[in-house]
């Protein structure tokens, strides 16, 4: 009996070893499929990536369509959650991340970046209603929302350390126009421009940018050969109208220029 049950576990273990394996193998081969360009957002970020009828749509959805269809791959957008982005690209879970990642020192120690696809700036926004913040400078020690694991935390920081995260800007925004829970959030400009135009929400900039950030698409180290193609296709989207189309479609004008 000792003997049969020690057979069992052998063969149970090897069985589960063996469909690790192959799960490990699948997801690799996906990843390496040399036809196919799959490429990560959050799908929380409207209206670079956002769904609708179910489907990732948005900004960065269609401009990594363009560029799959200038390298002669096809397009395979996926949505993995903003925290573990980086994670999952470095376990080649997908090819690239075109998810309005900006450029920082931080994360060029982990990934590569093509060259910026667009720039915006890290903007302070506060409830229509709100009285006592009239400059930048008001926010100090006050509530702040930002995106978690976002460089918009950072810059929060030198404020306050009073944060209050979110998973999406817009659900940070919106918590704005309610009573004490946020007293100013810290979002990407064109993001919040978005939300008051599109979403009918109450709430405005509050002066200049605190900065400005470059947005770049991230690669894994080492694939000198996929950064090359991007940074061409860039160029050549640009060149040839269809980067602007794209761009005038969801902000009525060309975020490169």
């Amino acid at each position: 009996m000792k003997k049969l049950i020690r057979n069992l576990v052998g063969v149970t273990s090897a069985l589960v070893i063996a469909a690790t394996i192959n799960l490990g193998q699948v997801s690799t081969a996906q990843a390496a499929d040399e036809g196919v360009f799959t490429y990560a957002m959050t799908g929380l970020y409207p209206p670079f990536s956002f769904r609708q009828a179910g489907s990732l749509s948005g900004f960065d959805k269609e401009i990594g369509e363009a560029l799959a269809e200038e390298m002669g791959m096809q397009a395979n957008p996926v949505a993995n959650p903003w925290q573990t982005l980086i994670a999952a690209l470095k376990s080649d879970r997908f090819d690239a991340i075109i998810g309005s990642m900006a450029i920082t020192e931080e994360r060029q120690k982990q990934v590569n970046f093509t060259d910026p696809y667009y720039s915006s700036g890290a903007q302070v926004f506060i409830s229509t209603n709100n009285d006592e913040i009239t400059e930048v400078e008001d926010i100090r020690g006050k509530t702040i929302g930002v995106l978690v694991s976002s460089s918009f935390a950072d810059a929060a920081r030198e404020y306050t350390d009073d944060l209050t995260t979110y998973t999406d800007d817009v659900t940070a925004l919106r918590d704005l126009t309610i009573g004490g829970r946020v007293d100013a959030v810290i979002t990407d400009q064109l993001i919040g421009e978005n939300a008051i135009l599109n979403a009918g929400l109450e709430v405005e900039p509050l002066g200049d940018p605190i900065y400005v950030d470059d947005i770049g698409i991230a690669v894994n180290k080492g694939d000198e050969a996929l950064l090359e193609k991007l940074n061409k296709a860039l160029a050549a989207i640009k060149e040839n109208g269809k980067y602007a189309e794209i761009s005038k479609k969801y902000f009525g004008r060309n975020i490169a220029e």
